[in-house]
């Protein structure tokens, strides 16, 4: 095979945009050709791709800035410098700088981590070889060394890695076939042309080259990587401020009580404590007394807390990374967290916005069924005739006949091979018409290997399905096309080709078989050629279309076939007609299309096809899973509107019983209001206008009272917006009204929209709803939306790794979304949220008890505790326990949590940790400091030990309330916890044994021999514990602690039960049964539309085809028909001109955006690559 090459110039790497014009931003580009001299003195990106955040020199200084930008941590280094000034400090050092050392460094691990995988992807992308011409001689170079004006060499199935400039390729007239799949998804093919003067030049090139690095359109378009943070951390930075606050009232109060106290009392004492030279006044005694406490309650926000929410959210993430159901084995893909931060967040996820192509859909289109003469194929029957389901394990047919099938084409169906053996005529001429009626482009890579490049992925599913079926497409001329029909050569004389458009919905071919018989053959919408059909086709007409409503019902795409015999002399005639109207310059377009549909009257039906356009496995079941969690999904595609709602009837989101679907495609700003406006009072009613999204209401409250949301689920609705109505609703005037009928509508599908506008949609509803954006998208042009949401969602799949690596999770399959979701998130969510809440209650009982002894010791900020004990209890004591609840807690099993989806409801209304849960908790945790503290106080005043001695001393007492918090704090976790594992039992229980065991070490006479300064008090705990008395002060404090806390859960769970303790009595009720897994049966379309693919294909190529340009010349002709040049109209030399233009609507989004965003035209520009490994190019 010849040697396929292209020519390429690199002429940017950068979104030339000449909408806005901020200062000093480029609005032209000065370049030469292979000019490296001339080309740098305007200093243009090197094309170096740079995703990572830190650098080896930068990494210390910037990390430390953004982690002391955390409150606490700047909170807890000021009291780390507090403790170091004798005078006011009561406690060392060390039991501040550790805990904040251990923080700092886990999580500067864990983001030099996260940073080295980017310089990695980085590296592996900026290495990648190219060849470019340097000096007049082609040398390899890494495309991280390409400049602006280099000339490029590529060769097919090439990656790009710049934006280019096609200068001249070895195809005829300088034509490419470019695919986009790892930019937007779609695998079809793209037609690009050379430049007119340099088309020529060929192998001989020595001119340009343009954009680079982070220059590109693309890298542009991706946005910022913002630093994500869960709606839980914004929360806990204003709860560290607000208890900031009341430790400062805490310890204004107690400095003023000992202001008093040494004002009153302990001025008498100052000489006999020599404290007359530190003490000036009571005041100052106050002063220093205040940051004394300051220090002593510190602990109120323990560093211990930030440290265990950083170990919780990496065990979330490493379950999520072993989840083996969220493991797609056919591609060894398992899921991943490629972050830590954000796991909690998958808890409380209210919108999902998702594009469609690769994340809904395969992008594969499969021959599922058909319709030929009244009867269908496709389906499987048992032996007693009734339909069953097929499945992977159903019988395929057996195309063994056929040397040039391909292998990977399944049809289940063996009656319609047996037609095609026994010849029946209309079968055979059916898939004559799918073999002959397409733009497709053969490429034979070895003897048999076929590999056909299409257009659009129905059109290659169709000539497939032809090719197995006994009728090959083996090549084309622009005035022959060959086919190996049952074995045999036949070659048919192209005479027309009337191609497919936004109007004529259908594409019909004109060809002269061997027998020189004319056949004019067509495929398209039902609907248009049913309008088309010979009036004896009737009969015929109604059968057909009872099909194609079986097919529509199930989700398939489908198309109407029919053929005509067309008369020799009116051919001629019709021709003569047909070569004036093309060479016509008013109303050209229209004199064609009646002319063609003057010519394709009187059709003679042949039945239908369908086609599945596969969604992924699981998508419709998964949607409707998550529909029920109260999650909205919204849809944000490049496609086409008809190509989008079909996808919508598919996956269920839309239905024939929906109330409405409202369409907005106004092309002024006043259309698009109006019609918006409409919509608003279809749904609410003139009288509801006062309702408005943007109100201040609870969210809560909201949803609790509204009757609107009521409304909106009886009464179901959809919103269709296209890509250039959604450009002016996004304008302010309009955003509102726009937020307020998409949060009204079940289903929401924004079609034709760019990768900037999908992040406009999601920052619209990320600034006026309370709620949590999620973002799920396979390609780079999803990547700006993923940036955008507070949570980012990979498909790593067939079109490459761009959104994958922008993402924050990612797995293989749309359908894991739903375990990551209801399972994951709001385990993590509920785990947290308990974490959290006997957290801040522990710490509040283990603190305050000090607040409580300030009263009884002369306000003299000595602590209640031992030193050793107040730097254990939240390092050791109590760590594990709460590490464990936090990892393994399940409030329902998975089972239950797929089966009820609306047990995720709590989440999105933020009721498990809330500014109101947060003072139920502190609350919970004063009183508990309060028993803690009096109850001992109140035994010790009269209490004896049994030899009738005082138990008065200072560390007997501080042994007794400590024992008592240790143990109440221990019961309180035993009553949080729902779900108990062998790690629980352990935790708990080997944390109370290590409780004793260092207490009674600490006060060992071993101890005391090696470090007698620390550890001065020799038996104390032996001689406190071995007390009847203590034992029953001890019980009792736990006991008054507890009761109050199991009283009310029960009346709680027993009067007014939620949704969450429903469920959990259900599943222990059926704790002996094996729950099994929630079995959701397929959900199938049942909608009246058909033939959305002849709806949703764009403008063909058959005007390039039958002009030649995309074909080799051969010296040897294929064909020896007479009048090969009957008549035949050529298209002119600016055919590509003429073809963009006509397409206009149907270039694809990321086009679209190629023309308006970069104001380069397709004629001059290859299509806008990826942020890491982009474009392949095919020539052909």
């Amino acid at each position: 095979m010849a040697q396929r090459w292209l020519w390429m110039l690199v002429p940017w790497r950068g979104g030339w945009n000449l909408r806005s014009k901020a200062p000093g931003q480029e609005e032209e580009r000065h370049v030469r050709a292979n000019d490296r001299d001339y080309n740098e003195r305007f200093s243009y990106a090197d094309n170096h791709i740079k995703t990572a955040k830190y650098t080896f020199y930068t990494f210390l200084p910037v990390n430390l800035f953004e982690q002391f930008q955390r409150f606490a941590n700047a909170y807890f280094l000021v009291l780390l410098i507090l403790q170091l000034i004798p005078e006011i400090s009561s406690l060392s050092w060390f039991t501040t700088i550790v805990p904040l050392v251990l923080v700092l460094t886990i999580t500067a691990v864990k983001d030099a981590t996260d940073d080295y995988f980017r310089h990695k992807s980085d590296q592996q992308v900026n290495t990648r070889q190219s060849q470019v011409l340097i000096k007049g001689k082609i040398q390899n170079e890494k495309w991280m060394n390409v400049r602006v004006g280099d000339i490029i060499k590529l060769e097919n199935n090439q990656f790009v890695a710049a934006d280019v400039l096609l200068l001249s390729s070895s195809e005829p007239y300088g034509l490419c076939y470019i695919e986009t799949a790892e930019l937007d998804g779609e695998t079809n093919l793209k037609v690009r042309q050379a430049l007119t003067v340099t088309s020529d030049l060929g192998a001989d090139v020595s001119k340009l080259a343009e954009f680079n690095g982070l220059q590109t359109k693309l890298m542009q378009n991706c946005g910022r990587t913002k630093f994500k943070r869960t709606s839980i951390d914004r929360l806990m930075n204003t709860l560290v401020l607000w208890i900031f606050g009341f430790l400062i009232c805490m310890g204004i109060t107690l400095s003023i009580g000992n202001t008093i106290w040494e004002q009153r009392v302990g001025r008498d004492f100052w000489a006999y404590l020599l404290w007359d030279k530190l003490l000036s006044s009571p005041v100052f005694s106050g002063f220093l007394t205040f940051w004394s406490y300051i220090i002593i309650l510190n602990t109120v926000v323990p560093i211990s807390l930030y440290v265990s929410v950083e170990v919780l959210r990496l065990g979330h993430s490493y379950f999520i990374n072993w989840d083996r159901k969220m493991y797609y084995s056919r591609k060894d893909t398992p899921a991943e967290a490629r972050t830590t931060t954000l796991n909690e967040e998958l808890g409380q996820v209210e919108f999902i916005f998702s594009d469609k192509t690769g994340t809904l859909t395969q992008n594969i289109m499969v021959f599922s069924k058909c319709s030929i003469n009244g009867k269908t194929y496709g389906d499987v029957y048992d032996d007693f005739g009734h339909k069953v389901d097929i499945t992977e394990k159903t019988p395929c047919v057996d195309f063994s006949f056929n040397p040039l099938m391909d292998r990977k084409f399944h049809f289940h169906d063996s009656s319609l091979v047996e037609a095609i053996k026994l010849e029946e005529p209309l079968v055979q001429e059916f898939f004559r018409l799918l073999a002959l009626c397409h733009t497709v482009m053969p490429e034979e890579r070895s003897e048999g290997e076929l590999v056909y490049q299409a257009q659009s992925p129905d059109e290659g599913a169709l000539v497939t399905a032809a090719r197995n079926f006994g009728f090959v497409f083996r090549a084309r001329t622009p005035e022959t096309i060959t086919l190996y029909e049952m074995g045999q050569f036949v070659t048919y004389q192209l005479l027309a080709i009337l191609d497919f458009n936004n109007v004529r919905k259908r594409m019909s071919v004109i060809v002269r078989n061997p027998e020189g018989q004319l056949k004019l053959y067509s495929k398209g919408a039902d609907t248009i050629i049913f309008d088309l059909l010979d009036q004896s086709n009737e009969e015929l007409m109604y059968t057909t279309s009872e099909h194609l409503n079986e097919f529509a019902g199930e989700g398939l795409r489908t198309l109407a076939l029919a053929y005509k015999d067309l008369d020799e002399d009116m051919f001629d005639e019709w021709m003569k007609k047909l070569l004036f109207a093309s060479t016509s310059l008013n109303n050209r377009e229209e004199s064609l299309g009646a002319l063609y549909e003057e010519i394709e009257e009187g059709l003679m039906l042949l039945g239908a096809t369908a086609i599945e356009d596969k969604l992924q496995e699981g998508v419709p079941e998964t949607i409707s899973c998550l529909t029920l969690a109260n999650i909205k999904i919204w849809v944000l595609t490049g496609d086409k509107l008809e190509t989008a709602m079909n996808i919508g009837y598919s996956c269920n989101m839309l239905r024939d019983d929906m109330n409405e679907v409202f369409i907005i495609s106004g092309h002024t700003l006043l259309e698009v209001q109006r019609e918006l406006k409409n919509a608003k009072e279809r749904i609410m009613g003139p009288s509801r206008d006062r309702f408005s999204s943007g109100q201040d209401v609870g969210k809560t409250d909201m949803y609790a009272s509204d009757s609107v949301f009521e409304e909106t689920i009886i009464a179901e609705y959809a919103l269709i917006i296209n890509g250039h109505s959604l450009a002016h609703a996004l304008e302010a005037d309009l955003e509102q009204i726009l937020l307020d009928v998409a949060c009204l509508c079940k289903t929401v599908i924004c079609c034709r929209v760019t990768p900037l506008q999908k992040a406009q949609v999601v920052e619209l509803v990320k600034r006026h709803k309370r709620a949590v954006t999620l973002a799920i998208g396979d390609g780079a042009n999803d990547v700006s939306m993923i940036k955008t949401a507070h949570i980012g969602v990979g498909i790593s799949g067939q079109e490459g790794m761009q959104a994958v690596l922008a993402s924050d999770y990612s797995f293989a399959q749309f359908r894991y979304l739903q375990r990551l979701l209801l399972v994951h998130g709001r385990w993590s969510y509920h785990r947290m949220c308990n974490f959290l809440c006997y957290f801040f209650y522990k710490n509040f009982a283990f603190t305050l008890v000090h607040f409580w002894y300030g009263f009884l010791c002369g306000f003299s900020a000595q602590t209640v505790y031992d030193q050793w004990f107040i730097t254990l209890f939240n390092i050791v004591y109590t760590s594990l326990p709460v590490l464990a609840m936090g990892l393994f807690d399940q409030d329902v099993n998975e089972q239950y949590s797929l089966r009820y989806p609306n047990l995720y409801r709590p989440g999105q209304l933020n009721l498990l940790f809330n500014k109101r849960k947060f003072f139920t908790c502190t609350l919970q945790g004063v009183c508990t400091s309060f028993v803690l503290f009096f109850i001992p106080y109140g035994a010790f005043l009269s209490a004896v030990r049994d030899d009738g001695s005082h138990i008065t001393d200072h560390q007997s007492f501080a042994v007794t309330i400590a024992t008592s918090l240790v143990i109440a704090v221990s019961v309180q976790i035993g009553l949080d916890t729902n779900y108990w594992t062998a790690v629980n039992h352990f935790f708990v229980w080997g944390s109370l044994a290590v409780y004793f065991a260092i207490l009674f070490a600490m006060n060992s006479d071993g101890i005391f021999r090696i470090f007698p300064s620390q550890f001065p008090f020799v038996g104390t705990a032996r001689n406190t514990l071995n007390q009847k008395s203590v034992w029953l002060v001890i019980l009792l404090t736990t006991v008054v602690c507890t009761m109050p806390v199991v009283a009310m859960r029960f009346l709680k769970t027993d009067l007014h039960p939620t949704q969450t303790d429903k469920v959990r009595l259900l599943q222990q009720a059926t704790r002996r049964q094996s729950p099994q897994e929630q079995n959701l049966r397929r959900v199938r379309r049942t909608s009246s539309r058909r033939s959305a693919y002849a709806f949703a294909h764009q403008q063909g190529y058959g005007e390039l085809i039958t002009s030649g340009k995309n074909m080799k010349v051969h010296t040897s002709s294929t064909s020896a028909f007479p009048g090969n040049s009957l008549g035949r109209t050529h298209s002119s030399s600016s055919w590509i001109e003429s073809m963009l233009k006509k397409r206009g609507d149907s270039n694809s989004a990321v086009e679209a955006e190629e023309t308006t965003d970069s104001g380069i035209t397709d004629q001059t520009r290859v299509d806008v690559l990826s942020e890491h490994s982009l474009e392949t190019l095919y020539t052909n």
